[in-house]
């Protein structure tokens, strides 16, 4: 059983996904997820005691329908980023985190301590937009 410090960063020195490297990232995502969860908890606690829609003012209701949409639209995002983190986690547990989905290269230390979530190495990620951006132009 590997232990890292709470202050251990990866080195590009160490094996590249070595036990420590897993560990780490799997704890990052992990406090993410977490920190995801708990806002939308109270996003949806305090949504549900601001209830604006029995207001017989007209204008107050359409400006809380206007917000709960807002908050709704961003608790949706998180809940696809969680989504995205749980996919990551079980990438650890399988052996293939860190690794693009279409080369299957290493997706580089320096990428996942910026976006762990990354399934994509730079260069297959702007490949990916490149290519979008064309269909988007169609």
């Amino acid at each position: 059983m590997v232990k890292i410090s709470k202050n251990y960063t990866p080195k590009e020195s160490e094996k590249y996904m070595c036990e420590k490297h897993k560990l780490y990232f799997k704890n990052k995502l992990t406090e993410w997820k977490k920190d995801l969860v708990r806002t939308n908890n109270e996003a949806l606690y305090n949504s549900s005691l601001d209830d604006n829609s029995t207001s017989a003012d007209i204008v107050d209701q359409a400006s809380s329908y206007t917000e709960k949409n807002v908050e709704m639209r961003a608790i949706n995002r998180q809940m696809k980023l969680i989504s995205k983190i749980d996919s990551a986690i079980k990438k650890i547990h399988e052996g293939t985190y860190g690794f693009c989905e279409e080369t299957a290269e290493p997706i580089g230390l320096k990428r996942l301590m910026a976006r762990p979530i990354a399934t994509l190495s730079i260069a297959a990620q702007e490949k990916h937009e490149k290519n979008e951006k064309v269909y988007a132009d169609d």
